[in-house]
C-alpha cells in the first residue's frame, strides 16, 4: 500500500504552492504573484506528523478557470487527474477574497467527488475569524483559517486532516536510489512528449506551445527492475529572452536539475538542428560533468537528404562532447524511445564506478609504454601513479614531478588512453595533476626531551670534527 495523498486544489494565485512549499519544507513548487504559474502535478513525500510517524504524499496542481483555451484545458486534466489519485482534498479559497463565483463552481465539482474535501482559507493573517462565515455557503463544511506563508494554523490543520487519512500498513520506508535523468533543452523540443512516452501516460502537460512547462517535475518509475527518477525540465531560452520573473526561476530550477541528476538526456529538434542555445547548454552539462546522451528528436518529418545534413552538422558542431552518443527519435510516435535505456544504464555505471588504483596504474604502464611522458623546459614529466578521486564524473588524479605543464597533447593522449581501456561512454573523464611535494613538509616532527638532548650531542659531535679537520 502506497503513501496516503493529499491534492491542493484551487483557483490561481490562492496559495496552493506556498503551501505545498511549507508543508514539504522545500522551495520545489515556484511561487509568485503570477496566475497560473503552477501547470504540471508537482509531489512530494512528507512527515506530516512526528508523534505517529505519518507519512503522505503532498500534490501541487495547476489553479482551476473558467477559461476555455488550450492550456487551461490541460490544466485542468492534470488536475482531475490528481484528484483521481487523492485521498483528501485540500480546497483553498483566499480568505481576503472572500466567496467569488469560480469558487462556488469549483466547490460544486468537489461536493460530487467520493472525496474527503477540506476547505482552507489561506492568507488569512491579520483578519478577524468571524470574516470566514461567509465561506460556509460552499457547502464543504468548517473552513479552517491558516496562514501558508508565515505558517499559521499549520498544526491544527494538520492535526484536523490525520483522522481523515486511511489506515496504513505497517511497512519500512525506503530510500528510494534510482537513476536521476534529467531531460533538457529549449522550449517546445519535445521534452514532455518524451518523458510522457517513456512512462506510457500523459504524466507531464504537452501541448505545441513553448513554455509549457515552468517548474522542474520529478517522477519516480521502475522498468525492468531498475529504477529512474525522470526530471521534465523547463525549456532553457536565451537570458535576453527571460523578460519573464518566472522564466528567470525557471532556468534556476532546471539548472538545479542538472546538479541533481546522474544522466542527462539534452534534446534537439531535427529540423533546427543545433542551435547558438543548444551549444550554451551542452557547455552547461560538460562543464557539470555529467553523463550525456544526445537525442534528436522529431526525426521522422525529415526526408533522407535532410538527414544526411543533420548528421554532417552535428558532427562538427558537437565535436567537444564527443563522448556522447546521438539517437535519432521519434516521441510523438515512440521510435528509438525504448533504445535510451541501455546507453542510460551503461552511462550511470560509467559514471558511478570506482576503478582499484591497481587497476589504474596498470594502464598508467601500458600508457608509457606507448608514449614516454614529454619533457618541459628541460624536466622530463615523471608520473609515478594514478588514482581515482571521484566519480559523476569519474576523475583522475595523476602524482608524479614536473606536472604543473603538462602539455595539451599528451593530456589528450592520456584522456583518450583511459577512456579506451576503462570503456567509458557517455561519461567525461576529468585529469587532475599533483607534483610530488614533499608531503611532510609542513607537518613539522615533535621531538620528545630525550631527542632533543640526543640531537644537541649530534650536533656538537660534528662541529667539533669539523675543527679537526
Amino acid at each position: 500500500m502506497g503513501l496516503p495523498t493529499i491534492s491542493l486544489v484551487g483557483r490561481p494565485n490562492v496559495g496552493k504552492s506556498t503551501l505545498f512549499n511549507r508543508l514539504s519544507h522545500s522551495r520545489q513548487a515556484l511561487v509568485s504573484d503570477f496566475e497560473g504559474l503552477t501547470r504540471d502535478r508537482q509531489y512530494a513525500e512528507v512527515l506530516l506528523d512526528d508523534d505517529s510517524e505519518t507519512f503522505a504524499t503532498i500534490i501541487d496542481t495547476g489553479g482551476l478557470t473558467n477559461e476555455d483555451n488550450v492550456v487551461d484545458s490541460g490544466i485542468q486534466g492534470q488536475v482531475l487527474n490528481a484528484l483521481e489519485e487523492s485521498d483528501v482534498i485540500y480546497f483553498i479559497v483566499s480568505s481576503r477574497d472572500g466567496v467569488i463565483g469560480l469558487d462556488l463552481e469549483i466547490a460544486s465539482r468537489l461536493r460530487r467527488l467520493k472525496k474527503e474535501v477540506v476547505l482552507v482559507c489561506n492568507k488569512s493573517e491579520g483578519l478577524d475569524e468571524a470574516m470566514a462565515a461567509e465561506f460556509y455557503e460552499l457547502g464543504l463544511g468548517t473552513p479552517w483559517l491558516i496562514s501558508a506563508e508565515h505558517g499559521q494554523g499549520i498544526a491544527d490543520l494538520i492535526d484536523h486532516t490525520l483522522p481523515l487519512l486511511p489506515q496504513q500498513e505497517e511497512e519500512e520506508i525506503e530510500e528510494v536510489d534510482g537513476i536521476a535523468v534529467a531531460v533538457l533543452g529549449r522550449p517546445n523540443v519535445g521534452k514532455s512528449t518524451l518523458i510522457n512516452r517513456i512512462l506510457g501516460e500523459e504524466r507531464v502537460l504537452a501541448i505545441d506551445m513553448p513554455g509549457t512547462t515552468r517548474d522542474s517535475i520529478y517522477i519516480p518509475f521502475e522498468r525492468e527492475g531498475q529504477k529512474y527518477t525522470l526530471i521534465d525540465t523547463a525549456g532553457i531560452r536565451r537570458k535576453r529572452s527571460t523578460h519573464e520573473k518566472i522564466e528567470i526561476f525557471s532556468i534556476i530550477k532546471a539548472i538545479d536539475a542538472l546538479d541533481r541528476s546522474h544522466v542527462v538526456i539534452l534534446v534537439l529538434d531535427a529540423r533546427e538542428g543545433v542551435t547558438e542555445q543548444d551549444a550554451t547548454l551542452l557547455g552547461m552539462i560538460a562543464d557539470k560533468g555529467r553523463a550525456l546522451l544526445i537525442v534528436i528528436n522529431k526525426w521522422d518529418g525529415l526526408d533522407e537528404y535532410q538527414k544526411s545534413e543533420v548528421k554532417r552538422k552535428l558532427d562538427v558542431k558537437l565535436s567537444f562532447v564527443n563522448y556522447a552518443s546521438v539517437h535519432y527519435i521519434s516521441a510523438l510516435h515512440g521510435s528509438g524511445v525504448g533504445k535510451l535505456f541501455e546507453p542510460i544504464i551503461k552511462s550511470y555505471k560509467n559514471a558511478s564506478t570506482q576503478h582499484s588504483t591497481s587497476t589504474l596504474n596498470k594502464i598508467l604502464e601500458s600508457a608509457n609504454a606507448g608514449h614516454q611522458p614529454p619533457p618541459v623546459k628541460g624536466r622530463r614529466l615523471k608520473i609515478k601513479y594514478v588514482n581515482q578521486t571521484d566519480v559523476f564524473p569519474p576523475t583522475l588524479t595523476f602524482h608524479g614531478n614536473h606536472l604543473q605543464n603538462v602539455p595539451n597533447a599528451y593530456d589528450r593522449y592520456l584522456k583518450n588512453f583511459f577512456i579506451n581501456a576503462l570503456k567509458l561512454t557517455n561519461t567525461p573523464l576529468r585529469i587532475e595533476y599533483k607534483s610530488g611535494e614533499n608531503p611532510f613538509k609542513d607537518n613539522k616532527n615533535e621531538l620528545s626531551a630525550r631527542q632533543v638532548t640526543k640531537k644537541r650531542r649530534l650536533m656538537q659531535f660534528i662541529k667539533k670534527r669539523k675543527k679537526r679537520k
